[in-house]
């Protein structure tokens, strides 16, 4: 039965902080058929996981074969085992509230790639996130520095400019060069050239993005010019780095983009803990609480780490309640692990300031996936503080307040949305 706390979740728009949205025209042109936005984005980890061969993921994807109930079977055990997962329930979700499929039958499948078909035309992707996921707007880390406004919603699609090269300490000087005109010859024009990336860019984009702890450690240290200029060095001659040499040009670029991110009053999203994918995660390496000594360093910039740091979300309530620059963002968690993501929740509640968690971020490619994934935030929002009313620790007009913080408010704070949509809308204008 509804609550005034579940129908208010249900009725709130939902700010999407993370996404890897792609546009508009891949989307339309290039988009995925029924199986593979069904089973895309992070599923195929569990499937392997339960016992699915890279065989049968290969003929689950094979869009040519128009046989979609044989294309299913070849994983229809190994899904059978991984339904109630936080991946298998967001399918779940996918199928039954977007498709309205009952099962996964042949025809049900068929059923569904016609509903999907009149989706990917032109605008179909805005209608599908604003629409019946009910977004006020995303904000989508497409790996690059451009920021540029995004014609089928200028308002609604924001970008984040990408730092993750440059904190994994690699450095293309011929793209920077035609990025920005600026030539990289040594540290000094590397910073002249980073300076020129956020002058064009800054201004357009919602926040700062690096996603560099999927190939190094999170763990930050202050690097000596000369150190840094040192391996630039080698580096534009051709050389090939060692670890200790790309940790240190990393650190060194990390630590600019860090004070243009102040400059700019951007926040700078970290992504921290779980890897996707499977067999290939050094579990040392993501701990948020490796970041301290980058969060002690920058108190002025505004760290939005990412993903609950899942499995170290003890360590990001720890920081989030200690460090006054510190944000805790639960994009992908629930999809994670919805358990644990509802119990992180509760957890935060009674520990840090309810003014520094961010709700809901699909971290997908394709918006119907989002739509799902926002459904299963607000379902598992909805639990966790409705077990908070429920053990009498909140009445339901705090849980409610409580929801608006989580689901909009606080990022309405920590973002410069009115500027930023100014600003792409000014662009957008002077483009014609």
């Amino acid at each position: 039965m509804a609550t005034d706390l579940s129908q208010h979740i249900a009725d709130t728009l939902l700010i999407d902080t993370h996404e890897h949205l792609r546009k508009e025209r891949d989307w339309v042109e290039n988009g995925p058929d029924i199986l593979q936005d069904l089973f895309g984005n992070y599923v195929p980890a569990d499937l392997i996981a339960a016992g699915a061969t890279r065989e049968d993921l290969q003929k689950l994807n094979d869009a040519s074969d128009p046989d979609l109930g044989a294309r299913f079977d070849g994983i229809r055990s190994a899904f059978a085992a991984i339904r109630f997962t936080g991946y298998g329930e967001a399918v779940r979700i996918l199928a039954h509230e977007i498709y309205g499929m009952t099962d996964f039958s042949g025809d049900e499948l068929h059923k569904a790639q016609e509903k999907l078909s009149a989706w990917r035309q032109p605008g179909g992707r805005h209608e599908l996130l604003s629409q019946i996921g009910r977004l006020d707007h995303v904000q989508t880390d497409d790996f690059s520095w451009p920021c540029l406004p995004d014609e089928s919603g200028v308002d609604f699609f924001l970008y984040d400019l990408s730092w993750a090269t440059f904190c994994n300490g690699q450095i293309d000087a011929e793209a920077i060069e035609r990025e920005t005109g600026v030539a990289v010859t040594d540290l000094a024009s590397l910073k002249q050239g980073m300076e020129a990336i956020f002058d064009q860019h800054g201004p357009h984009a919602i926040a700062v993005k690096a996603q560099h702890a999927y190939n190094r450690t999170l763990r930050w240290e202050e690097r000596a010019d000369a150190d840094a200029e040192r391996v630039l060095q080698r580096s534009l001659q051709g050389a090939e780095l060692d670890e200790p040499s790309r940790l240190l040009l990393g650190d060194w670029c990390w630590a600019r983009g860090t004070e243009l991110a102040i400059e700019y009053e951007l926040p700078f999203k970290i992504h921290t803990g779980y890897y996707a994918g499977n067999d290939r995660m050094p579990v040392d390496r993501i701990k948020s609480g490796n970041l301290c000594p980058l969060l002690a360093r920058y108190l002025d910039c505004r760290f939005v780490l990412m993903h609950i740091a899942y499995p170290y979300s003890n360590e990001l309530v720890a920081l989030t309640k200690h460090y006054r620059n510190v944000y805790a963002d639960l994009c992908w968690a629930w999809s994670i692990d919805p358990y644990s993501s509802c119990d992180f929740v509760r957890r935060f509640i009674h520990a840090a300031p309810a003014s520094k968690l961010f709700a809901f971020g699909g971290d997908t490619g394709w918006p119907t996936s989002s739509v799902a994934y926002a459904i299963q935030a607000r379902r598992w929002l909805t639990r966790a503080l409705q077990g908070e009313i429920d053990d009498g620790l909140l009445t339901e007009t705090e849980a409610i307040e409580l929801a608006t913080r989580f689901m909009r408010g606080n990022q309405e704070a920590c973002f410069d949305l009115a500027g930023t949509r100014q600003a792409l809308r000014e662009t957008a204008s002077a483009a014609g």
